[in-house]
């Protein structure tokens, strides 16, 4: 007995009305994660989750590998030795730290966090005069992360998912150019490819990474106006590599330090903007370029006409060989309950034939963001090369549309206070996001439940008046809003 539409569970709120259940239900319902693992933080990415963010890493990859990066394994484990040897930066971390038992005569031995301690021994190693330079290296990883506050599954976790670049250079100025490389591929590949805006900022100076000299956090907007940290990178400086005693022989034979960055893109993290951003009522919305499946073929077809229809809906797909195209041939499910399965997980074109459509030789086109149904002759089916671009346009002006409809200026801590309380990103004047600047911060995260983001990291603006909190001559433009 075939499957009727009432079957199929799908979403029982609204985006706009609860959108905290709405991400809960979409991530169970579309079947992307599993969270009853029993462990806090600790989740499954299911086969449609993973297939997406295969896609991801697929585009960071390639991009990393087009500005001459090079991917390396690097181990999971790092030694308390080599997480001790920057200060800075085993204070920030130690607290996060999974540690693994070992034998009381060895030392112990951490679940890695980042790997900058990893990554600068092997700079150590491998790098020996500036005809070794630059050394951009990549490690597509997992990290461990003993996170105390609340999980939320792919939000907040304990172990999450991401690209960690490393990069050595001979100067300074040639390190600052990779973090402004690294800010444009954030550009390119996020926004670009998978439609999700974001805005580059430097982080204050009391919010940077434990032991970089500054941090760069690309800062996406969630729908229920609260900001989400996307990729980040940071200058190291010299740092680490003082830490570990890395040096190179410049052209004039002497001995220098190395100068480092690190970028990380989180795939996991990324979802959650893709998921939350694109999504409706009925389900997930996934970019063309990153879906699993990009197009469904639904046969409609009853006993009699069944293998004929089958044989059409097999021609269609191979007309359609450069997508990743599915039939769907379950028979214990019925054409509406499939309908409302794939909408749910996002697949961008669904092509429905029947008895009609065979005769005619014509597909029905569904198009998943728009909702609209079209009648195309098998004859056009390569418009759908151009439908598969303007799909992916779509999303990404609707999601622009919505970031720069929520970024907002500010002229007073009263004007801050309502435009937090209406999920908005305020501009404002600031005195200062060096540690001078730390009062008036604390008093924005106090009084009005805000951070302070920080500065546009390619972009300078220049401040004109006073700084909204202590009133005092404002040196800087900062944004600031309501986190995860």
């Amino acid at each position: 007995m075939t499957k009727n539409k009432q079957d199929n569970k799908g979403l029982t709120v609204k985006k706009n009305e609860n959108f905290s259940e709405w991400y809960s239900q979409i991530i169970e319902k579309a079947e992307l994660v599993e969270i009853r693992t029993g462990m806090k933080g600790f989740i499954v990415i299911r086969p449609w989750g993973t297939q997406t963010i295969e896609k991801m890493y697929e585009f960071y990859e390639e991009e990393l590998q087009k500005n001459k990066h090079k991917p390396v394994i690097m181990p999971t484990l790092i030694p308390e030795s080599n997480l001790k040897k920057e200060s800075s930066h085993v204070q920030g971390f130690t607290p996060e730290v999974f540690w693994l038992k070992t034998k009381t005569d060895e030392e112990k031995l951490a679940l890695r966090p980042t790997s900058e301690t990893l990554f600068t021994p092997m700079f150590k190693l491998w790098i020996r005069s500036h005809r070794d330079l630059p050394m951009k290296l990549y490690q597509r990883c997992q990290v461990f992360r003993l996170d105390t506050k609340a999980t939320r599954p792919l939000i907040r976790g304990r172990e999450f998912h991401w690209i960690e670049a490393h990069d050595a250079f001979a100067t300074k100025a040639e390190a600052e150019a990779q973090v402004q490389e690294d800010i444009r591929m954030t550009e390119d590949i996020m926004h670009q490819k998978f439609c999700v805006p974001s805005l580059p900022l430097k982080r204050p100076e009391w919010d940077k990474f434990a032991g970089a000299e500054y941090t760069i956090g690309s800062d996406s907007l969630m729908p229920d106006g609260k900001l989400i940290q996307q990729p980040s990178t940071h200058l190291m400086g010299q740092k680490f590599s003082k830490a570990f005693d890395a040096k190179f022989k410049n052209e004039k034979g002497q001995e220098e330090y190395l100068w480092t960055t690190a970028y990380g893109p989180a795939m996991s993290r990324i979802l959650v903007s893709i998921i939350s951003l694109h999504g409706d009522d009925t389900g997930l919305v996934i970019p063309f370029c990153l879906a699993p499946t990009q197009i469904v073929i639904v046969p409609i077809y009853k006993k009699e006409n069944q293998e004929k229809i089958m044989k059409y809906a097999e021609e269609i797909k191979n007309k359609l060989k450069e997508f990743r195209v599915e039939i769907d041939d379950r028979d214990a499910y019925n054409p509406g309950w499939k309908f409302n399965e794939w909408e749910l997980k996002g697949v961008p074109f669904r092509i429905e034939i029947g008895e009609k459509e065979m005769k005619n030789k014509e597909i029905t086109l569904f198009h998943r963001d728009t909702k609209n149904k079209e009648t195309l002759p098998v004859g056009k089916l390569n418009n759908i090369k151009e439908y598969s671009e303007d799909f992916d346009k779509r999303l990404k002006n609707q999601a622009d549309k919505f970031f720069k409809s929520r970024l907002t200026n500010c002229k007073t801590k009263g004007e801050l206070k309502e435009a937090m309380n209406n999920g908005k990103i305020a501009r404002v004047e600031f005195c200062s996001t060096k540690s001078e600047g730390l009062p008036c911060a604390e008093i924005i995260e106090k009084e009005v439940n805000a951070d302070v983001r920080g500065t546009l990291a390619n972009k300078k603006e220049t401040p004109k008046g006073k700084c909204i909190i202590c009133n005092k001559k404002a040196n800087e433009i900062v944004y600031i809003g309501r986190s995860y």
